[in-house]
């Protein structure tokens, strides 16, 4: 800061150039003077500038402005360093006011030490006083210092106050340049504020017009509001009305809809109605048509055998003439191939002539229907060309005599030349409604026919165009790319780039329509009605239905009619004006004209389109078609007496728009249905050689049946049976009839009495109209008595119509009077108890009827009618009471009518009419059995029992009865109870019960005691108990555990106690422990026993005990369910049986397609299964459970699975419990104890297993988690998955682990959804060596997953082989360097990180601030780093610096040490860091360097180790003889006398003079050494051996020095002694040894 003020106070001249000013900042404040003086020049030469306005605007030039930015630069700079400079000087008063306080508080303190000094002195305390003077020099020292100090900063004041002077003295000098900065400054703000108040101005009058202009367009608003709000509420006026006009027309048109949607219902109703009819038809044709197939397979089977069979005949016929029969065959079967060649050659020829003819039509029409043109003229009784194609057609299809119709008629259309004649119409009309159902089915390819008797040369009588069959003429050659004309229409890619140029030209017209923001999206018109149906229409007629498009956009659109589907425009003509533009909401009108021309369904749309797109209405035209149902399907009459009459009516109706004829038959008779209506001729077609053809009509037949759902069931016998016919004509060798094919077969069955019973009226046959409905009665005539029911059905003459059936059915009764129950059921009865019932008797007469009951003479002591007489009146019924008492007599008196072994009693009654000889009769029965139940045994004895259980027996309840009986047990005394349900319940018929009886005794005693059972009729059966009582000397707390439901490898605990409660041998005041009524047990200590079940998942303990009287053991009891291993042996040995065979199937897979003619793989499977089982087999299960360890991989497996698998288990132990008298230490050896068993008592155990709720899932399931060798100080993680296998989500909780234990959960969970998994974070964090070991517990409410943490903790242990961690270095030469090395063994588990720290140049040496080491005592001195480089650079380096080390291995390391300079203090500390953490090793590093090649070491230190901060520049070699001065050495020596008599040893020291290994060029190769004044030595007791010598390059020698104290020694003075030591190398050094030798006597 001094030197700044004074480069700032320094005179420096100006400089002329500006911007060398700028860039010089040392010269700002020189400058300042004599621009300020500049500066007052320009004030004082204007001094009418604040007066004159004019003259203040002018503006300034671009000098003048520079000279301002300058000047207010430095004035800134000037006041900038003024503050600085100030607070320094507070600073510094602050500081030099400190170091004052502190002077006083050190003069203090020394006043304190002197005062103490003088008290201790008068004490005589050396040791207080030697304390108190250091302190007191240290104080002083401290006072020096801060006197220094104080000198300092007074000094340092001084200036900085000077400085501050003169920068206050130039401060004044620039005074006037500030005012004048400050004047402009003021006048500069002063015109600103006159510009702001004329722009403020300005902005008020701009602010007032914008108001006026705001309140202007305010008003307009306003106005323009008013006439929006008044047009607005004409809108909405407008907007009402037509609201309410249109409201009442779409409530209108709301009415219509929901009529129409009403009818569609119903029509929808009725459709799936007949489509149901119609798929149970089909259904009903198919089994026919299978039925068919399989008869036609059977014929060509039965066909192909009999080819079969004369091909043999023939072969063997050839042979047996000495032909060659297989040259026979060969030729029969290439001319069988030839003909089928021809065969087919022909039909293709057919087939392509009729394309030919087909496609000419179509020309023809397309032309026609494109151009009409006038009919060219032709000759009188020539035929067009469609005539001429009919004929030709008409000729293939019938061969010779058969016609057929076109295949596609086409109706007339205008402009078409004219058709054939009216009568040659006719003809084909009736040839077509002529031809058969299944001429119809055959495909255009089966109408063919054989094509042997066709010519196709004579087809067209005369050509259509004159001169094509000329003789001359030349047929011209069509290239072979033109064979293939196109289609009528163009092609499909026609057809595409057609409608894709309509799609862009439509897509120009339609446009969106956005209104108020909203866009129209969906169907811009609704058609009323949606759907065109023209329903139930007749051919040759015209029907029109007229539509209402309405716009339902947003705005107005347009309408435009785009046609009708390509199939019906034949059919359909719409009559559409466009209306132009439509509003929303309006309509128009369009007239849709059918002109059906064809009995055919239609489908299709009319397609419109509108401005926003296009849309379609649907359309559609059914044929008339027939519905028919009946009423009922069931007629029961009910009971009629034999003779009358009883009619039921059923009506048939046909809701459809078509008639037809009925008849209504029996369901057993076949009506004529004959089906050869088209007489079609076939002898031309199905010949017994065209095979091909036959299949092809079977095939067309089969699907035509199949998709016209025109079979019904009554058509199948007829069919079935003329299939039989023809498959036996054809067999018989009989063509079939050229007349025509029939399919009828007339069935008669002959009438039975059923059907005489049944019958309908006149009206069983006739038509049906459209929508009409006809009744039929049925008669009912009962003949013979009984139930009586037949079937009808209802064919029609539709094939489309399916058969109707309904059920008839009715009762016949013979007599007036009977039993409306003919059999008396009284169920199972008992001995000896009463039962009766009531017998209803009716009568159908109109006369009062006398009756009679009679019981026959075997049962009248059982069984009884009341009353005997009795009178029925007219058409009533009368009431008898039967009245059944059997007794054990029954089965000898009944005889007959009872079975002994069935127990079945049949008792016949008469009732015997007046004026009747045939009685009534009616049939008792009754089961009869006993009521007899049975104990077994008859006696129970429970044996001895104690007073703290209960014995559980079971006994047998039998019921020999055939009814069930209820029962209980009365009368029980308190110690017994019987289960279930208390011993009351119900037991069924001849069942066994078993019954548990519960016997607890409450005190030592016998007992003698019975046991009654009552049954429900109070019968009694008794059961004889007796048993023994025990009082026990012990007793359990507990003598049942239920453990909760306890997971596989979780343990549940729980305890119990044992008590010894026996204090006093008085059965007076208690009771006391006995057997029965012996004597009582004697007081003492008592002994207990558990005896556990072997290989039970119990464990108790302690199991064995003595429980002294008044006293208690406390035992702990846990279950831990676990696996079976021979189980987990069991799946471990499947799984590697399944690898194996895998492995051995792939095996012999690859051996099986090497060699294919061994045997199959199947085979080799099953013997190598065979060999692996044989060896399994073989092999003893304890060898095999040997072989697999319970750590290995396999078994974990297996067990992992099973314990997924579990299913739960539920067991129950009994653990007894034996009592002895006496201690357990008191037996001798392993004698037992006396146990008593009548003492014992028993623990029931409840053992739930089920599976875990949770479970492992890593690791293939181990629950031990092994960390393995971790080093002390370092963490490893291990990752455990567990899942959750419940069908629920889990709450998890933790156990707590050890605060100051290595492990911890770095991630617990708290709740873990079902099915799913989480990983836990486990850590281990070592901090010794140690083994460690730990359980985590987690819990569910489920059960507790027990996971075993263990680790080991190694020690990272490291040996070095520096003994004592010190490195010398020795003595170098300086600016030279030397390497020794060292290494680190790791003698450790594990591989260790290492690397070597210098303290030197660690961050946290350099970090600390302490006192200078000079300066603090020896004691005080903690720093290992002692004196450094000059450079900079490190004094000592270490290779390698880091890396790892393997365990059991050594790593070399070389130190070298490389000083700059000489000093004896070369030191440092490397330190020994693994794994960056913990520190191993501090190894002290030393070194000492000298200039020359000589050094002597082994003296007491005369100084401090470490050298002062001041550098001490080397002297020239020309004057170091000159400066030479004499080093000093101390040697002291301590001759230490216990003994006064004895001679003590001589005291001994030694020095070392060595000579420094170098790589410099020297003269001398060696030191030499020598000492003087040795006589004066030794004549005061010193021995110097040797006194001179010389010393090699690297070598050291030892100066031996050995003190004896002389006879005239004074042992209170201390003998001193000096010596001159000179070295001699490539320079000579002097040092002056000085001897301090004492007499020391004690230690």
């Amino acid at each position: 800061m001094e030197e700044d003020d004074k480069k700032l106070l320094d005179d420096k001249p100006l400089m002329e150039d500006d911007t060398e000013e700028l860039e010089d900042p040392e010269v700002v404040l020189d400058c300042v003077p004599r621009e300020a003086e500049q500066k007052a020049g320009l004030g004082s030469s204007c001094p009418g500038i604040e007066q004159s306005k004019d003259k203040q605007k002018q503006r300034l030039t671009a000098q003048e402005k520079m000279q301002a930015s300058l000047l207010r630069r430095d004035l800134s700079q000037v006041d900038q360093l003024h503050e600085e400079k100030d607070l320094f000087i507070q600073k510094t008063r602050g500081e030099l006011r400190a170091c004052r306080r502190r002077m006083e508080l050190l003069v203090k303190q020394q006043e304190s030490v002197a005062a103490e000094m003088a008290a201790e002195r008068a004490a005589n305390n050396m040791a207080a006083m030697g304390r108190l003077e250091a302190a007191s020099q240290r104080l002083c020292s401290e006072l020096k210092n801060e006197w220094d100090l104080q000198a300092r900063m007074m000094a340092v004041l001084q200036q900085s106050e000077s400085a501050l002077w003169q920068i206050e003295v130039q401060e004044g000098q620039l005074e006037d340049a500030r005012k004048s900065a400050q004047e402009e400054a003021a006048a500069a703000r002063r015109g600103l504020q006159e510009r702001a108040a004329k722009q403020l101005d300005r902005e008020m009058g701009a602010s007032e017009k914008a108001e006026q202009n705001r309140l202007l367009r305010a008003r307009r608003c306003v106005h323009l509001q008013k006439e929006l709000g008044l047009r607005q509420q004409k809108l909405v006026e407008e907007a009402q009305k037509n609201h309410r006009k249109a409201l009442k027309f779409l409530k209108a048109s709301l009415g219509r809809i929901r009529e129409q949607e009403q009818k569609e219902e119903l029509e929808t109703r009725e459709h799936m109605r007949r489509r149901m009819d119609a798929v149970l038809a089909l259904k009903n044709s198919i089994s026919a048509n299978r039925e068919t197939l399989r008869k036609f397979q059977a014929w060509g089977q039965t066909k192909r055998e009999l080819a079969e069979q004369q091909a043999q005949a023939e072969k063997k016929a050839i042979l047996a003439q000495g032909g060659d029969a297989f040259k026979h065959l060969c030729h029969q079967r290439r001319r069988q191939e030839l003909e089928a060649q021809n065969r087919a050659f022909e039909e293709e020829q057919k087939r392509r002539k009729q394309e030919i003819v087909s496609r000419l039509l179509k020309e023809e029409a397309v032309e026609d229907r494109r151009r009409p043109r006038p009919e060219p003229p032709r000759p009188a009784g020539q035929r067009s060309l469609r005539d001429q194609t009919w004929s030709y057609v008409a000729t293939v299809c019938d061969g010779q005599n058969a016609e057929a119709p076109p295949c596609c008629p086409l109706p007339d259309v205008p402009g078409q030349r004219p058709g054939p004649a009216p009568e040659q119409i006719k003809e084909n009309k009736s040839r077509f409604y002529q031809s058969s159902l299944l001429l119809t089915a055959i495909s255009s390819e089966s109408v063919q026919g054989d094509g042997s008797s066709l010519s196709g040369e004579d087809t067209l009588a005369w050509p259509e165009i004159p001169g094509l069959w000329k003789e001359d003429y030349k047929p011209f050659q069509v290239s072979k790319e033109d064979v293939d004309r196109k289609p009528v229409g163009g092609t499909k890619m026609d057809k595409d780039i057609l409608a894709r140029t309509m799609q862009r030209l439509r897509s120009g017209v339609i446009h969106k329509q956005v209104a108020s923001g909203r866009e129209f999206r969906g169907c811009p018109f609704n058609s009323k009605p949606k759907f065109i149906h023209f329903k139930d229409f007749d051919v040759g007629k015209v029907y029109k239905k007229k539509i209402t498009l309405i716009n339902a956009t947003y705005t107005i659109n347009y309408c435009k009619l785009v046609g009708v589907d390509e199939g019906l425009q034949d059919f359909i003509h719409v009559d559409f004006d466009p209306p132009g533009p439509l509003s929303a909401g309006m309509s128009c009108e369009v007239l849709v004209t059918f002109k059906p021309m064809i009995n055919k369904d239609l489908e299709g749309n009319v397609s419109f389109l509108a401005q926003t797109g296009g849309f379609s209405v649907p359309l559609k035209c059914s044929t008339k078609k027939c519905s028919l149902s009946l009423d009922k399907e069931l007629i029961d009459f009910g009971s009629y007496t034999v003779g009358e009459t009883a009619i039921r009516t059923i009506t048939l109706t046909n809701t459809g728009g078509l008639g037809t004829r009925f008849r209504f038959l029996l369901a057993s008779e076949t009506c004529e249905m004959d089906t050869s209506q088209s007489a079609l001729k076939l002898s031309s077609i199905f010949t017994y050689e065209d095979k091909s053809f036959y299949d092809k009509f079977t095939t067309s037949f089969s699907e035509h049946q199949m998709e016209g759902n025109e079979s019904s069931p009554t058509d199948v016998p007829s069919q079935k049976e003329s299939g039989k016919l023809d498959v036996k004509e054809q067999e018989e060798g009989h063509p079939i009839e050229s007349e025509g094919v029939t399919l009828t077969t007339i069935m008669t069955i002959p009438p039975n009495e059923e059907q005489m019973e049944f019958s309908l009226g006149e009206t069983t046959e006739g038509d049906i109209g459209p929508f009409s409905s006809i009744k039929v009665p049925v008669i009912f005539t009962p003949i013979v008595p009984g139930t009586v029911q037949n079937s009808f059905k209802v064919v029609f003459k539709n094939q489309q119509c399916p058969t109707l059936y309904f059920k008839v059915v009715g009762v016949a009764i013979d007599v007036p009077v009977w039993v409306l129950k003919p059999n008396v059921d009284l169920k199972i009865c008992m001995y000896d108890r009463l039962y009766q019932d009531s017998i209803l008797v009716h009568t159908r007469s109109k006369a009062a009827l006398r009756l009679k009951f009679e019981v026959c003479k075997e049962l009248r002591g059982h069984m009884e009618l009341l009353p005997e007489t009795g009178y029925i009146q007219a058409l009533s019924s009368y009431s008898v009471q039967l009245k059944f008492l059997p007794r054990h007599s029954l089965p000898e008196d009944a005889g007959k009518y009872f079975d002994k072994e069935t127990r079945v009693l049949e008792a016949p009654m008469t009732i015997w009419v007046a004026d009747q000889i045939k009685p009534l009769g009616f049939t008792v029965h009754a089961v009869v059995t006993t009521s007899d139940l049975e104990l077994s045994p008859a006696g129970l004895d429970f044996g001895y029992c104690t007073i703290y259980e209960a014995i559980r027996t079971q006994i047998s309840l039998c019921n020999h009865s055939l009814l069930p009986q209820e029962f209980g047990f009365v009368g029980l005394p308190k110690f017994v109870d019987i289960q279930p349900n208390d011993g009351f319940g119900t037991i069924l018929p001849l069942e066994t019960l078993q019954l548990d009886v519960i016997f607890q005794p409450t005190k030592a005693k016998e007992y003698n005691f019975e046991l009654i059972c009552k049954s429900e009729i109070n019968r009694c059966f008794k059961l004889a108990c007796r048993a023994v009582g025990v009082h026990p000397p012990l007793e359990l707390s507990h003598y049942q555990i239920k453990f909760a439901a306890t997971s596989l490898y979780d343990t549940s605990v729980a305890t119990l106690y044992v008590i010894n409660s026996h204090l006093s041998m008085n059965s007076l005041t208690h009771s006391v422990p006995r057997i029965g009524s012996e004597d009582a047990f004697p007081v003492g200590p008592t002994s207990f026993e558990f005896l556990l079940p072997p290989d039970s998942p119990i464990t108790i303990s302690p199991l064995v005990g003595t429980v002294w009287p008044g006293k208690r053991c406390l035992v702990r009891v846990a279950f831990r369910p676990v696996l079976p291993s021979e189980l987990i042996h069991q799946e471990a040995f499947q799984a590697l049986s399944r690898k194996a065979e895998i492995k051995l199937s792939q095996k012999e897979t690859v051996t099986q397609r090497k060699d294919q003619r061994r045997p199959s793989f199947s085979m080799l499977r099953l013997q190598n299964q065979d060999r692996l089982l044989q060896a399994s087999a073989s092999q003893p299960p304890e060898v095999q459970k040997e072989d697999l360890a319970s750590s290995s991989q396999e078994y974990q497996s297996a067990q992992a699975s099973l314990t997924r698998s579990f299913q739960g288990k539920f067991d129950k132990f009994v653990v007894p419990c034996v009592v002895a008298s006496g201690d357990t230490k008191d037996r001798k050896g392993t004698e037992p104890l006396s146990f008593s068993p009548h003492n014992t008592l028993y623990l029931e155990l409840w053992c739930p297993a089920v599976a875990p709720s949770i479970v492992v899932t890593s690791d293939k399931g181990k629950t031990i988690i092994n960390f393995g060798d971790i080093a002390a100080g370092h963490r490893g993680i291990k990752k455990v998955s567990i899942q959750n296998i419940s069908p629920e989500d889990l709450d998890l909780e933790y156990s707590v682990l050890n605060p100051d234990g290595p492990f911890v959960l770095l991630n617990p969970t708290i709740r873990l959804p079902s099915g799913e998994t989480q990983v836990l974070d486990l850590s281990f964090s070592p901090r010794e060596s140690v083994l460690a070991q730990e359980t985590l517990d987690i819990i569910t409410k489920k059960g507790t997953l027990s996971l075993a943490l263990m680790g080991t903790g190694v020690a990272s242990t490291i040996t070095c082989s520096i003994e004592g961690d010190v490195l010398n270095m020795g003595y170098v030469i300086a600016r030279e360097s030397v390497s020794l090395g060292f290494k680190l063994q790791n003698n450790s588990l594990l591989p260790i990180k290492f690397s070597m720290q210098l303290d030197s140049l660690s961050s946290r040496s350099r970090d600390q601030h302490r006192l200078p080491q000079f300066l603090a005592s020896p004691d005080q001195r903690t720093e290992v780093v002692g004196t450094q480089n000059y450079s900079g650079q490190s004094v000592f380096s270490v290779v390698p610096v880091e890396g790892i080390m393997e365990p059991g291995k050594a790593q070399d390391f070389t130190v070298t040490f490389s000083p700059d300079h000489e000093s004896l203090y070369f030191s440092d500390r490397l330190q020994v860091v693994l794994f960056e953490k913990k520190v191993s090793h501090h190894i002290l590093l030393k070194g000492a360097a000298r200039e020359h090649m000589m050094f002597v070491e082994g003296g007491d230190p005369l100084d401090v180790p470490v050298e002062s901060l001041t550098v001490i520049p080397p002297f020239d070699l020309e004057h170091r003889e000159e400066a030479e001065e004499l080093k000093p050495i101390l040697v002291t020596l301590d001759y230490v006398q216990l003994d006064p008599d004895t001679q003590a040893p001589p005291a001994t020291r030694e020095l070392q003079v060595g000579c420094i290994r170098t790589t410099q060029l020297s003269a001398k190769k060696t030191v030499e050494f020598s000492m003087d004044n040795i006589a004066a030595l030794q004549h005061k007791g010193f021995t110097i051996e040797p006194s001179k010598g010389s010393v090699e390059r690297g070598q050291t020698k030892a100066i031996s020095i050995s003190w004896t104290p002389p006879i005239d020694f004074d042992p209170d003075h201390p003998l001193m002694a000096s010596a001159l030591l000179q070295l001699r190398g490539d320079v000579k050094e002097t040092y002056k040894v000085l001897f301090v030798a004492q007499v020391v006597t004690g230690p």
